[in-house]
């Protein structure tokens, strides 16, 4: 099975839990490092998500794990925080950041850039708008290679 299927699968099974419980999955990684493979599952929730629901979630994800038995290798199970630099992987995580500080990348320059760090002031139309130092930059979504969020010192 292939990593995308794997994460995929994953998903399906853990995403009608965290949907009950009040959770946000925020990303699924399947990973080789060194000789061995990890699952790591991120997730979140409004207020913050603490290692109480890290057990919780991770107990019933291995008991799903377990039961259907989808990854052929044997791997370690992480749940966590998606942390304060948490990546926005889809529009609607890029949408709720307006307000906060980001950090985006992009595929191709864009005015000659390729990075930009600081405050989300907008995101609509697909076009993200923002304001490092004086100078407003504006990004179309689809150019956005990787974003998240910030902490700016």
């Amino acid at each position: 099975m292939s990593t995308t299927n794997i994460k995929d699968t994953v998903e399906e099974m853990i995403q009608p839990y965290l949907n009950e419980q009040g959770f946000e999955l925020v990303d699924i990684e399947y990973v080789k490092e060194g000789s061995n493979w990890f699952l790591r599952v991120y997730v979140d929730k409004e207020g913050g998500i603490d290692i109480d629901d890290c057990v919780l979630i991770s107990e019933k994800l291995s008991a799903k794990l377990d039961e259907n038995d989808p990854i052929p290798t044997v791997y370690f199970l992480e749940v966590s925080s998606p942390g304060a630099e948490r990546p926005l992987k889809k529009a609607e995580d890029v949408a709720k950041s307006v307000g906060k500080n980001v950090f985006v990348t992009t595929y191709e320059p864009v005015n000659g850039l390729k990075e930009f760090e600081g405050k989300l002031l907008s995101f609509d139309d697909g076009t993200l708008v923002i304001e490092a130092g004086k100078k407003q930059h504006t990004v179309s979504y689809e150019k956005v290679a990787s974003a998240r969020l910030a902490i700016l010192f």
